[in-house]
């Protein structure tokens, strides 16, 4: 059985990260999503915040957890053998290859699975998301209604 984790901030999630776990769905046994406490980030939404956000949007077998360490000690310690990562676009692939053989350094028993996303998402970022909504656009195409209503309530008041 192949456990896949998916890691992220996820601030907010967006319909590129829910397609990318639709198609893990399709490759792996189970897939879970790991939300990231990481304290040299300032996240719009608190890990609880961003937990509940993918309660509403996944699949009710897709677990989500919050995690604070390492990625791959986090994925040795709770039994997963792939770690999930979506590419967006070449400066995606540098950044995450790096990544990717610095954990198979690490943790040479968790592989890292690289799935990009539908083209319809492959320029979406949650930053970029943010930004739009702060000046007031349309973002119900990147991300579901309910967190484009959290989004307005954070940013806009």
């Amino acid at each position: 059985m192949v456990r896949a984790l998916y890691p992220g901030s996820f601030d907010p999630v967006t319909r590129g990260h829910l397609d990318l776990v639709d198609r893990a769905r399709r490759l792996f046994d189970s897939v879970t999503v790991a939300v990231a406490r990481n304290s040299s980030k300032q996240p719009l939404f608190d890990v609880e915040e961003r937990i509940e956000m993918l309660r509403h949007e996944l699949p009710e077998d897709v677990a989500i957890v919050g995690f604070q360490e390492l990625v791959v000690d986090f994925a040795q310690r709770n039994g997963f053998g792939v770690v999930l990562r979506g590419l967006r676009n070449v400066g995606d692939f540098e950044f995450e290859y790096q990544m990717a053989l610095t954990n198979r350094h690490l943790r040479e028993t968790v592989e890292t699975v690289f799935v990009m996303p539908s083209h319809r998402f492959s320029f979406l970022s949650s930053s970029l998301i943010k930004d739009i909504v702060r000046y007031g656009g349309d973002v119900s195409s990147f991300v579901t209604p309910r967190v484009e209503d959290a989004l307005r309530r954070k940013l806009r008041g």
